[in-house]
């Protein structure tokens, strides 16, 4: 058996690029970084002089809807002079029938003074999602497929009378690879035959100068490219390692956050009562036959190990996470600091009894901010984090050993031309009292290169390309995506892993897949 074991590195890897390989390109207008429709164009008159519209002086101000802040005026007026209520403006029902679009609706009544004092909550919105569909077959011995998957995840949200707002979205993946043959042992075939999740769905509401949001939602405190370095709240599908899309790898916590924003600050607190924590999957039992998951990562322990099911904390309030953070803008630089303590949603693996080991989560503290730079023709990018009380295994038989460690990386991102783009960059992880035991170096390091092209009808070409410079590990990631209705998306690629069975990518040499993905966004 190779012994494999969850490096080092996977506290700064983990978080490697990976919507970086599936990055959309950048909005190019207003409307379609909000995902709305073009409004139907108004034609000045000559003789009109266009007058510019003053600046927004708040956040709310900003994405406020106009047609609801008309709706809104009318209905104060209403409330100061009933008697005047059925003389008064009608409201357009919608946007579509403000600008008097053809397929616009009817024209609301005029509103009644019985019912003038009535505030309505807005309806909730269409449902918006995606449906997936991808397959995926692993050619290297044993080969076998193994992804036949279906997901379909949907949203939708509102607004409450007193101007708060919510949103409901959940996700159901089915794969059918587990049904098509035996290759996997039935309790991988349970773990990850079918899923559901709650995603983002939470209430915003205002009190005094804090913006709060309560419920289950994504906290993203990174700034690199497609990184989780410094997002260090989000917990993580590592049940293919990797190789997922970003939105779909990240699992979203239960929270309760509250928001400032000022001129060039923002500030944020978060507690998080009932912590969400990575899937990883389940490995092989070796007294049976078949397959553990292909991507489980097995800790470099001596002989052939056996692994328990793995303890998650209860959900009493000691197991929970808090968390601060301030960034500020101060001539171009974006920078951020935080600090977070946690239950390691990482698991590490306890020496139970000998050669039996339990993956367990322990409670950590880190520290570290990062950076951001426009530089002209590149944007420059760091992170740093510093942790204390993350375990990592002995190479030797023994229980893992607490290593406070300092993650980093720096990145620069930029056009070479106007249909391609470049992001080059160096990550490093430093443990301090190193254990000679401890497979990885005192200092590890890394290095990425993520390259894309836009080319005709439609396609994109990417290439992602990650090493270990410590030793001859390494993945890469050629990728090709074809736009070919709108909303419609297909992609096909294949991962590649190369090196020994100790190193972070080598572990998976026996992994290699190609595969294919069709995508609906609506």
């Amino acid at each position: 058996m190779k012994q494999r074991y969850s490096l080092l590195m996977s506290a700064l890897l983990t978080g490697m690029p990976v919507g970086v390989w599936g990055a959309e390109q950048a909005p190019q207008s207003l409307d379609a970084l909000f995902d709305l429709a073009p409004e139907k164009e108004t034609v000045l008159s000559p003789a009109a002089e266009p007058v510019p519209e003053p600046l927004p002086l708040t956040k709310d101000a900003l994405f406020a809807d106009p047609v609801e802040e008309k709706r809104e005026a009318v209905n104060k007026s209403v409330e100061a002079a009933p008697e005047t209520a059925t003389s008064g403006p009608v409201v357009p029902a919608s946007k579509d029938a403000l600008f008097d679009l053809a397929d616009a609706p009817p024209p609301a009544e005029p509103m009644a003074p019985a019912a003038a004092s009535a505030k309505p909550a807005q309806a909730p919105g269409p449902l918006r999602g995606f449906f997936q569909t991808e397959l995926a077959r692993t050619y290297a011995s044993p080969a076998h497929w193994s992804k036949a998957m279906g997901r379909l995840e949907l949203g939708t949200q509102g607004k409450f009378d007193g101007g708060a707002k919510w949103k409901l979205s959940g996700r159901v993946d089915y794969n059918a690879a587990y049904d098509w043959d035996n290759h996997y042992q039935s309790r991988v075939r349970r773990d990850q035959r079918t899923d559901f999740q709650i995603r983002e769905t939470y209430v915003d509401f205002s009190l005094g100068d804090w913006e709060w949001r309560m419920g289950r939602q994504h906290i993203v405190w990174g700034e690199m490219v497609g990184m989780f370095l410094a997002d260090v709240v989000s917990a993580k599908d590592m049940r293919e390692f990797i190789l997922q899309d970003f939105h779909v790898m990240r699992i979203p916590q239960w929270a309760a956050r509250m928001e400032y924003f000022g001129d060039d600050i923002h500030a944020e607190v978060l507690w998080i009562p009932f912590p969400s924590y990575d899937e990883i999957g389940k490995p092989a039992d070796f007294t049976k036959p078949g397959y553990g998951g292909d991507f489980y990562a097995y800790p470099p322990v001596p002989g052939v190990p056996v692994f328990l099911s793995e303890d998650k904390p209860g959900t009493s309030l000691e197991h929970s996470n808090f968390g601060a953070r301030i960034s500020r803008l101060k001539d171009g630089w974006d920078l951020s600091g935080f600090v977070y303590t946690s239950m390691n949603a990482q698991a590490s693996y306890h020496l139970v009894a000998p050669n039996t080991y339990r993956p367990r989560h322990d409670r950590i503290w880190q520290a570290g901010g990062s950076l951001a730079k426009d530089l002209g023709p590149m944007v420059l990018k760091a992170e740093a984090v510093y942790t204390r009380g993350r375990r990592l295994n002995l190479t030797t038989t023994g229980e893992a050993v607490k290593q406070p460690m300092l993650d980093w990386a720096v990145g620069l991102d930029f056009n070479p031309d106007v249909d391609t783009r470049l992001n080059v960059q160096f990550f490093q992880s430093r443990i301090f009292d190193h254990e000679a035991a401890v497979l990885p170096d005192a200092v590890e390091n890394g290095a990425s290169l993520y390259v894309t092209r836009e080319l005709p009808h439609n396609w994109r070409a990417e290439l992602l390309l990650m090493r270990s410079l410590n030793r001859t590990d390494w993945m890469v990631r050629p990728k090709m995506v074809w736009g070919f209705q709108p909303n419609w998306k297909l992609s096909f690629g294949v991962d590649i892993f190369g090196g020994p069975a100790t190193g972070f990518f080598g572990q998976f040499d026996q992994q290699d897949r190609a595969y294919a993905e069709i995508r609906y966004d609506f």
